[in-house]
């Protein structure tokens, strides 16, 4: 087991002995996390400022401090201010600093909830909250207004009751497990839940959030993946905002899912102060994809209360979208989005390509700055539709084809058609037959 020199020292300042092969272990990391500023001193030998150690105390009264080992581990100690793990884990005196327009529940989640811890906001998708455990409150969190509360974990009966509210509602199709993370439940525990969302029919994709691949990687254990790989179709997001989170031992869990054949996306905030910089962005992407996982969302940071020292104005994410469009693979660009505040949901933005248009012809712009045209058709005339999908004979068939209609020598020399002969049409012999039969 190879651990760096600072992961053997905060193993031997936590627990000697038995503590070394006891790293790896999640559950152990869980059992150490952080959540004091005498222990985080105390594992990295530094000493902060007593101005900042003053408010540090103020700070966590109101959005406390929880870092696992493994995460603390990989925070730079000689430029502390400026490292995006640091940021991104450690309590900051701005987080106290509440902005006009700052709210506990930007996303209107709470009213969006028909019961407890499910959310409806799109038609054919809910977001079940399986737990409210974090393996580390990260600073940036939108549902910030939780961090802190006791954990807990939903019980069977009140689990079951959103999964009877996704049952006896047709139109949801597809389940996002969230939380907290779902990922600090019991391999058990989510079995259970999974199951029982596969019994539902008109249920087509179950997605998991985690950012245990980021922070804790060693949740991810061969017992854990050999569970998922029998929910298939399973969809997994990761949270990855720089590229200094992608170790080793990140890549190593990534490579465990994806070889299970599990599709990986990530969800990135944007950050000041941490990813704010096309470079960083792209050389996030491009580790991403190496490790087998699409960039799926970039998000503008939320308004959460405390995290306006975290916010960009919009246009840089936009600068950022023009330096990854074009000038690297399409599948690298994740989409752009501002979660709308009251609830009104996820709104793409993208840079303007669309210069202008006519009756019969549009301008466009590429990432070079070209402009081109693209000619409309002369003349299109629609297929009429009456509207009556129910009896559609145009093309809306939706069924899968049927790869099953061989025709010719093809259906004779076929396994899974019992034709033994083709028998052209007006054959005399046959027709002779037909009429012994009547």
């Amino acid at each position: 087991m190879h651990l760096s020199k600072t992961q053997k020292r905060i193993v031997n300042d936590i627990e000697t002995g038995a503590g070394r092969s006891q790293w790896r272990d999640w559950k152990w990391q869980m059992q150490h996390c952080i959540r004091s500023l005498d222990t985080f001193e105390d594992l990295l030998r530094i000493r902060l400022p007593r101005d900042q150690r003053k408010v540090f105390e103020e700070t966590i009264d109101k959005f406390p401090m929880s870092i696992t080992p493994y995460y603390l581990s990989l925070i730079n100690t000689d430029d502390l201010e400026n490292d995006p793990v640091f940021k991104q884990s450690f309590p900051s005196p701005l987080e106290l600093s509440i902005q006009k327009g700052d709210m506990a529940d930007p996303l209107h989640e709470d009213k969006d909830s028909p019961m407890e811890c499910l959310m409806h906001r799109y038609p054919d998708r809910a977001l079940l909250m399986v737990s409210n455990m974090c393996s580390m409150y990260c600073r940036h969190c939108t549902r910030k207004r939780r961090v802190g509360d006791v954990d807990s974990i939903p019980s069977k009966t009140v689990l079951l009751e959103a999964i009877d509210y996704i049952r006896n509602t047709p139109q949801i199709r597809d389940v996002l497990l969230s939380g907290g993370d779902p990922f600090l439940l019991s391999d058990n525990h989510l079995d259970w839940i999974l199951t029982e969302l596969q019994t539902i029919d008109h249920v087509e994709v179950i997605r998991i959030g985690t950012r245990t691949p980021v922070v804790m990687p060693y949740r991810i254990t061969q017992d854990l993946v050999d569970m998922l790989k029998t929910h298939q179709p399973l969809w997994i997001n990761t949270h990855f905002n720089h590229p200094r989170e992608l170790t080793q031992s990140s890549r190593t869990a990534l490579a465990m899912l994806a070889d299970a054949g599990i599709p990986l996306g990530n969800q990135s905030v944007l950050l000041a102060g941490v990813n704010d910089c096309p470079r960083i962005m792209r050389a996030l992407v491009h580790k991403l994809v190496a490790n087998r996982v699409r960039p799926y969302y970039l998000y503008q940071c939320d308004l959460s209360e405390g995290l306006s020292h975290f916010r960009t104005p919009v246009g840089k994410g936009i600068q950022i979208l023009e330096s990854l469009i074009g000038h690297t693979s399409g599948f690298c660009v994740p989409t752009y989005v501002i979660d709308a505040p009251g609830g009104g949901g996820k709104i793409p933005v993208m840079p303007n390509y669309l210069i202008s248009w006519s009756t019969n012809k549009v301008v466009l712009r590429n990432y070079e700055g070209v402009i081109t045209t693209y000619k409309e058709p002369d003349s299109y005339e629609p297929i009429f539709c009456d509207r009556e999908c129910d009896c559609c004979d145009l093309q809306l068939g939706l069924e899968d084809a049927d790869e099953q209609k061989s025709v010719g020598i093809e259906k004779l020399l076929s396994d899974h058609d019992k034709t033994i002969a083709l028998v052209p049409a007006n054959n005399v012999r046959h027709q002779r037959r037909d009429l012994v039969e009547l």
